[in-house]
């Protein structure tokens, strides 16, 4: 059974915050993977990925029900057909590897063009792994 597959890299990763509300029970697998992009630290207090030749650490989710995109695209503020601009983040079909950066397949994935992360004062993050600011308890 071919199962769809997203990476993620923020708030849909596992043990944050959307993953609890998007992704728990729905998951079938979620394997530490890595893509080749930039990432920044938006102050929105979520992340945005473009392309580019960095490593972007996240995971890749596998789901058996494919209606999840539907309620991951509206999270992500995307809609198929509409125009860049008026997306917050594009869905695209990207190439994810495993920590030894050997191919596990393509997935889709949620990337913000370069300009938006411009006007949203988005900050690089070097080493490709974001985390989220510690939350009160």
């Amino acid at each position: 059974m071919d199962f769809l597959k997203v990476f993620v890299y923020g708030t849909l990763k596992p043990g944050e915050v959307n993953y609890q509300r998007y992704c728990a029970g729905k998951v079938v697998t979620a394997t530490p993977a890595i893509a080749r992009g930039q990432l920044f630290a938006l102050p929105l207090g979520y992340p945005a990925m473009t392309w580019g030749t960095q490593t972007v650490h996240g995971f890749l989710l596998s789901f058996q029900d494919t209606a999840i995109l539907s309620r991951l695209d509206a999270l992500e503020d995307f809609v198929s057909g509409r125009s860049p601009e008026q997306n917050e983040y594009q869905r695209e079909l990207i190439t994810v590897f495993d920590s030894e950066e050997q191919p596990l397949g393509r997935a889709w994935a949620y990337l913000m063009h370069p300009h938006h992360i411009q006007q949203l004062r988005g900050v690089l993050i070097p080493d490709g792994i974001w985390l989220a600011q510690a939350r009160p308890s």
